[in-house]
């Protein structure tokens, strides 16, 4: 060895890294990577500079994040088995700061400061062209907001939600999901993850098999974000259709359906990226003359799905430990601050067990519309409900995992709650016999506030993945 420097190179090579080389920011990784959309992503930034120094890669890469996932595509997917790697450095100086907060903030809760303070964009003033410019598009009509990378069309982040659900499930155009889903979208529904484009395409020809008629009538769609943090949409939608086609189920049936979903999306760019659904499968299986439990049962013996995966991205409920007890977390009687609110809420209800403080959160004329065709009017039923899932899973620990809203204290609040929870199944009730199996359970909460009280209700969760869990 003639060189020095090289002494240096190749002691290194081996070695543990030193703190002073772990980047500090987000400006390269694979969340701003994407910021592209599909075509870069896998093509590669045409005519962009090196981020950082690579001496002696191809001129083609970027960055080491660009490096990583092109190789392994080209390779894997495009099927270039003797593609030769190399592993040096050489590049220029990274220019651009600005990527830095796009990364971090892809998948992260967003903060007050990205929610509508009215309602100005909502469902409600878009249904005010009547149906035809609803369902086909405001023509001529000017942006409502920015919307990087969003195809001319749409004005809004609503007529997005609205037109792109409608033009794939009713209008058919399928494919339509390979221009609006992110080829690695991260989907969960009532069994776990569905991971990638492909998968979406494959499920949603599915359902339109099984229900060729099948209607999506879009109910609500409570948004917030913006271009840079991404859009985050909770979608309430009226499934309507009639079962005339073979499912994973069985037969056709023969029977029509009519239930609700909830679908909280995140996009950017023109693309959803992630999404948490739920479809209310149990609702639907009743509503189709078939039992739950025994198709929970067939599921799991041809291993279709399951084991129910669950959601590594929400967070991790917290637990009384020891001889501790819950911590009191008061509710506000005037509500100002929603995050406040809701997170006092949810935790005094389900971990602290107060269901005394029904009384002050809801309006004594709530109306409840929940999973497998529940409808409960006044406090008194909702108390009822709470009751029979801690009875079921007396060690239930609940959190919040995902919340956003729009409105403000004159006009009311619409809020989207997506929560999580985890408990032993050791109690009676409908999901049979105690089986002391740990259960993961998550759904989606929409509340309408006015006057400093709930006004309304709409909950989904997992219920026919809780039965999977408990009988397999």
């Amino acid at each position: 060895m003639e060189n020095s420097e090289q002494q240096s190179d190749a002691a290194q090579r081996f070695d543990p890294l030193p703190a002073s080389s772990m980047p500090t920011d987000f400006s390269i990784s694979l969340d701003d990577y994407r910021k592209g959309g599909t075509e870069m992503f896998l093509e590669g930034r045409k005519e962009s500079k090196r981020l950082h120094p690579m001496r002696g890669f191809e001129d083609t890469y970027t960055d080491i994040v660009d490096y990583i996932v092109r190789i392994t595509h080209r390779i894997w997917e495009q099927k270039d088995s003797v593609f030769g790697l190399t592993v040096s450095l050489y590049g220029d100086e990274m220019e651009n700061s600005e990527q830095q907060s796009d990364a971090a903030q892809r998948f992260d809760p967003l903060p007050a400061s990205s929610m509508p303070t009215d309602f100005s964009i909502s469902l409600d003033d878009y249904r005010k062209g009547g149906t035809e410019m609803f369902l086909e598009g405001r023509k001529e009509s000017k942006r409502l907001h920015p919307m990087r990378g969003f195809e001319d069309t749409y004005t809004d982040i609503v007529d997005y939600i609205v037109r792109i659900t409608h033009r794939i499930w009713e209008q058919k155009d399928i494919g339509y999901i390979y221009d609006t889903y992110s080829h690695d979208c991260r989907v969960w529904d009532d069994v776990g993850l569905q991971y990638g484009r492909d998968k979406i395409v494959a499920d949603t020809v599915h359902t339109n098999n099984a229900i060729p008629d099948i209607r999506l009538v879009a109910d609500e769609v409570i948004w917030a974000g913006d271009e840079i943090r991404g859009f985050h949409t909770s979608h309430r939608t009226m499934i309507l259709g009639t079962n005339t086609g073979y499912s994973r189920f069985g037969g056709p049936t023969g029977k029509p359906i009519r239930l609700f979903c909830i679908a909280n999306c995140v996009s950017r760019d023109n693309e959803i990226y992630l999404e948490h659904v739920q479809y209310d499968t149990a609702g639907m299986l009743k509503q189709l003359g078939l039992d739950p439990v025994v198709c929970a049962k067939q599921l799991i013996a041809r291993r279709e799905d399951g084991p129910f995966a669950p959601n590594f991205m929400a967070c991790e409920p917290d637990r009384t430990h020891g001889q501790n007890k819950p911590p009191i977390k008061n509710i506000p009687d005037v509500i100002e601050d929603i995050e406040e609110f809701v997170h006092a809420s949810f935790h005094t209800i389900w971990n602290r067990r107060n269901l005394s403080v029904l009384d002050q959160i809801y309006s004594p004329s709530i109306v409840y519309e929940g999973a497998t065709g529940r409808v409960f009017r006044g406090i008194g039923q909702i108390k009822s409900f709470i009751l029979s899932m801690l009875a079921m899973f007396p060690n239930m620990a609940l959190t919040v995992d995902d919340l956003y809203w729009m409105g403000n204290p004159r006009e009311g609040f619409l809020v989207a709650i997506r929560w999580g929870a985890v408990g032993a199944h050791r109690g009676n009730g409908p999901y049979g016999q105690p089986s002391g199996k740990e259960v993961h359970l998550w759904g989606i909460t929409q509340w309408h506030i006015k006057d400093n009280k709930i006004q309304k209700e709409w909950t989904i969760f997992n219920e026919f993945g809780i039965i999977m869990q408990i009988m397999g």
